[in-house]
């Protein structure tokens, strides 16, 4: 369980990675942000790939109930991936830093343990998006000429393009309004 300090940290953390990029985050600029001395970061985070690690997990946490709740719902396979996306889309608009973290990918190059991380997240939520349209294909509902793996990539990889792009306009558009639309040419592209 966090401290209210360690949640502050994360906070910051993200809104730092947000306004100046990963660079941007270091012990001394955090400790700057928050007003706390550098040497009291440490007594909660060992280093900034701590931190990160930290972040990580919180969405791993967040996303993984995302994805395991809609797998135990009794609603058909199409329904499940547009409640995917907009239920990311909602978490994304209300944390928009998140972003900055989740999809930057200069973050994990040089870092095993964060590229470990983050592919524990891609590859347990591909598994069960990939349970859910096998199970669509199964009942009829998302089309068979597809391998269910690609379809994953596609929904998957249109989320996160998606999600970049209003990123990159400095979040000038309503996420889950517009998402609503992509979420719907997707619903057309897989359904069967």
């Amino acid at each position: 369980m966090q401290t209210e300090r360690q949640k502050e940290i994360l906070d910051t953390a993200l809104e730092l990675i947000s306004q100046k990029g990963i660079q941007g985050l270091t012990i001394k600029n955090l400790s700057k942000k928050i007003g706390i001395s550098e040497p009291a970061i440490y007594r909660h985070y060992e280093n900034k790939i701590e931190i990160l690690l930290k972040i990580l997990d919180l969405f791993k946490e967040s996303s993984g109930s995302i994805f395991e709740d809609e797998l135990q719902n009794d609603l058909g396979a199409i329904q499940k991936i547009e409640h995917l996306f907009s239920r990311h889309f909602s978490k994304f608009a209300e944390n928009p830093t998140l972003v900055s973290v989740i999809f930057s990918e200069e973050i994990f190059r040089s870092e095993p343990a964060l590229i470990e991380k983050i592919a524990e997240v891609i590859n347990r939520n591909s598994q069960i998006l990939r349970k859910i349209i096998v199970d669509g294909q199964e009942r009829g509902e998302v089309r068979t000429d597809l391998e269910a793996g690609h379809i994953a990539i596609i929904i998957m990889g249109s989320l996160r393009l998606f999600v970049k792009q209003w990123q990159f306009s400095g979040y000038k558009f309503n996420l889950e309004k517009e998402g609503q639309k992509l979420i719907d040419s997707v619903k057309l592209l897989i359904a069967n």
